[in-house]
């Protein structure tokens, strides 16, 4: 495989027992729920009464985030390359005290600087243990093979919106939205960093495999990693996007309310059901083909929806939902098969940098064209997904572009 190459002494790479296996997914895939939930998921809930209580507009809220988005990006790199060198159970055990570090900031702030000053902070917990680390961390452990893990704990971690949605309302409702930081805080202490803390320590996956990193092993051809770069970017673009407004979409489209908010459920349950797809029958499949599967979803739900309009709003959330439920795990599985093992810590570093930035602009682009031109915004994230789809076929199994 081009693109990096292992220690000879990597042969044999150690196979975890299937039970100690399924106990690392599960304890990594519900840490990464609740980094998932208490960061990218926390605005939707507390960002209106945040603003409120500062004398602010939840538009500063929610620029405090994109900032975030941009500071995980600028982590990322170097949070991947420890992962190569040392193993991802210090760096993931660390996320969760900075993630705690910043929830507490965001709960005592008095005024906005602060606020932002918080928001920083949780920025540097995202990009030192949301999905990047622990795929950098599962292929540290488990290498070339670590397709498997990678999708387990993305299934698990695909109902984060599910669980920290309503547990963040349940603490802002009973206690207030300082209170429910300072919540979340708790659980990071109290039970994500208990979780990672278990994950096999550096040493443990040194008898599995050392891995090079980047700058020791071979260099992927520019062109390919660019392509993949550019792939990515396009679609966390469209996933954050549909995130921020994909009930003002379907409206657009001529849904009412109600059946907007009700197609908008379907999201989760159809990433979960297409999460299980990939675990199961495309499994059989080189990853590029299940993400080229995957990257036209989008743009056929987006047709869709402008020939039908409103009573297509179910068909277009299931077939986005089920596209990006697999371009998540494509994010990691990708770069794996198509380079190698040798640096991918930092490698996908590099590579979500790009998305990162762009998921901080995708909620005021998007918006700004869907005020302008209604349902026909949808043509903007329909041609990038269309554009992702042709660099993905312009990639080779091989690597080479």
């Amino acid at each position: 495989m081009s693109g990096g190459t292992i220690l000879p002494r990597a042969a044999a790479r150690l196979t975890l027992p299937p039970a100690r296996s399924g106990r690392v997914v599960a304890a990594l895939g519900t840490a990464q729920t609740i980094g998932w939930a208490s960061s990218y998921y926390l605005p939707a809930v507390l960002a209106g009464p945040m603003a409120s209580s500062l004398g602010l507009s939840p538009v500063w809220i929610f620029a405090a985030f994109s900032m975030a988005m941009v500071i995980s990006a600028a982590v990322g790199p170097s949070a991947g390359a420890r992962i190569d060198r040392l193993g991802g159970r210090g760096v993931l055990a660390v996320s969760n005290l900075v993630f705690a570090a910043g929830l507490v900031g965001l709960a005592l702030a008095p005024s906005g600087p602060v606020l932002f000053l918080g928001w920083g902070v949780v920025g540097i917990g995202m990009g030192l243990g949301l999905y990047e680390a622990a795929f950098a961390t599962l292929a540290r452990i488990y290498g070339a093979q670590a397709r498997g893990p990678i999708t387990g704990i993305t299934l698990i971690a695909g109902f984060a919106s599910t669980v920290g949605w309503p547990l963040s309302g349940m603490m802002l409702s009973v206690w207030g939205w300082r209170e429910a930081c300072l919540g979340w805080a708790a659980i990071h202490l109290f039970l994500a960093l208990p979780l990672n803390l278990i994950l096999p320590r550096a040493a443990a996956s040194a008898t599995a495999a050392p891995v090079l990193p980047v700058a020791e092993g071979p260099s992927p051809p520019p062109f390919a990693m660019a392509l993949l770069a550019f792939v990515f970017a396009a679609t966390w673009f469209t996933s954050t996007a549909m995130a921020a407004h994909l009930p003002g979409l379907l409206q657009a489209a001529g849904a009412s309310s109600a059946a907007a908010l009700a197609a908008g459920a379907l999201i989760g349950p159809a990433q979960v059901a297409a999460r299980m797809l990939e675990f199961g029958f495309l499994r059989r499949f080189h990853p590029l083909a299940s993400a080229r599967l995957a990257a036209a979803a989008h743009p056929l739900a987006a047709v869709v929806l402008l020939v039908v309009g409103g009573p297509a709003a179910s068909a277009f959330t299931l077939l986005h939902g089920a596209g990006n439920g697999i371009l998540t795990i494509a994010k990691g599985t990708l770069p794996l098969a198509l380079f190698g093992p040798a640096g991918y810590g930092q490698r996908l570093g590099w590579l979500g940098a790009p998305a990162r930035i762009l998921q901080a602009g995708a909620p005021l682009i998007f918006g700004a064209a869907l005020s302008a031109w209604g349902v026909d915004a949808v043509w903007v994230t329909a041609g990038i997904g269309a554009a992702a789809l042709g660099a993905l076929f312009l990639l080779r199994p091989t690597g080479a572009a």
